[in-house]
């Protein structure tokens, strides 16, 4: 499923190809891209459930304090390793990340096939979020540039 995700945020997403809207066409392309049905159904219910997060009433994405520390359960931990909860926390404290889109991220996380989640393909995952979040256009472009920006070599701060 994840695979798919990402053809369809590099395809029609980030290259800003008009997405169809006809879920039918969608999935003869991903099928003729080689995709599994069942595979694409999964998909497609994922990025509806991420756009439903926008208009969801979840008591996560309502009522927060601004000063409080997300404690992880134990299914959380599994799937996001100590490297991936440290970004989480980074991109928070950056700014990159509010409550309601880590939250979102990690909701979106869980409902991967993955059983646990690398770095990299966390960063699509925050990607994906963000470019769905509106009023966070900043946030996406910053996380676009720590996804494609390369570090010159032997450089490590400017």
């Amino acid at each position: 499923m994840f695979d798919i995700l990402m053809y369809l945020f590099e395809n029609y997403v980030h290259s800003e190809v008009e997405l169809l809207v006809d879920e039918d066409e969608l999935t003869k392309e991903l099928t003729r891209a080689g995709f599994h049905q069942s595979e694409i159904l999964k998909a497609l219910t994922w990025l509806e459930r991420l756009a439903e997060l926008q208009e969801s009433d979840k008591p996560y994405l309502c009522n927060h304090d601004q000063h409080s520390f997300r404690i992880y359960t134990k299914e959380e931990m599994e799937k996001l390793d100590v490297e991936c909860r440290g970004f989480l926390l980074f991109l928070e404290q950056v700014k990159v990340l509010n409550v309601e889109t880590r939250e979102m991220v990690i909701d979106r996380v869980m409902e991967l096939d993955e059983p646990a989640l690398i770095l990299e393909d966390l960063k699509w995952v925050i990607l994906m979020v963000l470019f769905n979040a509106p009023g966070h256009e900043s946030a996406y472009e910053q996380m676009e540039d720590l996804i494609f920006e390369q570090p010159e070599e032997g450089r490590l701060h400017s």
